[in-house]
């Protein structure tokens, strides 16, 4: 190639690679602890995320039923078996808390005693002689409001109640 001739790209050759001068992989036995101790963090949050959302299924079903039982309210055809169904989905949500104290012999004051004591909030004083009547009372006799107001109330304590564990 002479001083006068120009530049050809046919001439250009590749560079070789040079090998890394520093490895990639951690030097210390630190960053290797620090790895499996993160490891082990993911694992028990999933481990406890998952066994509190299986503990939690009992709630969610309730929660879908709750919603099944607001739908049918309105509809007059349906309306008695709705109204008749609130106490008894209240019933089997408290038999599925994992409590020591029998549920299903309760009624009246022990039933009443038992909701507000798994209660987030307040109960209204008669909320379970309300429950009661309206497994027996004609549903005409049931206003609309006072019906919207125990299914408000049934909801919040199915949301929030305490359970021991």
């Amino acid at each position: 190639m002479t001083a006068n001739a120009p530049a050809d790209i046919n001439q250009l050759q590749e560079l070789a690679v040079a090998a890394p001068d520093v490895s990639y992989l951690p030097q210390t036995w630190g960053w290797a602890l620090l790895a499996g101790l993160l490891v082990i963090v993911v694992a028990l949050v999933y481990w406890r995320r998952r066994t509190h959302w299986r503990r939690d299924l009992y709630r969610r079903e309730a929660l879908a039923r709750l919603g099944f039982i607001e739908q049918h309210i309105d509809d007059p055809a349906q309306r008695a078996q709705a109204i008749r169904e609130l106490p008894e989905l209240l019933k089997r949500v408290a038999l599925s808390i994992p409590a020591r104290e029998s549920v299903a012999a309760l009624r009246g004051e022990q039933w009443q005693g038992f909701l507000q004591r798994h209660a987030a909030s307040p109960l209204p004083d008669d909320f379970a002689a309300q429950l009661a009547s309206l497994a027996y009372q004609p549903s005409e006799r049931v206003t609309t409001a006072h019906l919207r107001e125990l299914l408000k109330v049934s909801r919040q304590w199915i949301e929030a109640h305490h359970v021991a564990v």
